[in-house]
């Protein structure tokens, strides 16, 4: 079965934009606060990199380090995403 996935306007990462998500990358899962998404990349604040997540119904990361500054990510690089703690 063939699935058409649309452009519509407001959804996927513009649906997230000020909450806290967290972003499944090629190396690395990222977790901070929405808070721009341009055509190549999206800034988070408060952004954390998550070593080791534990288990997902834990409400919490078992190891997640604050990084010291806003943190851009390229979108190429994402392979999911979603409000997941």
């Amino acid at each position: 079965m063939k699935k058409i996935v649309e452009d519509v306007p407001g959804e996927g990462l513009m649906k997230l934009m000020g909450e806290r998500v967290t972003l499944f990358c090629l190396n690395y899962i990222y977790t901070g606060t929405l808070s721009g998404v341009d055509v190549e990349c999206v800034l988070l604040t408060d952004p954390a990199i998550v070593y080791e997540t534990g288990a997902f119904t834990d409400p919490k990361w078992k190891d997640a380090q604050a990084l010291p500054h806003d943190l851009y990510v390229m979108k190429k690089c994402i392979e999911s995403f979603g409000r997941v703690k």
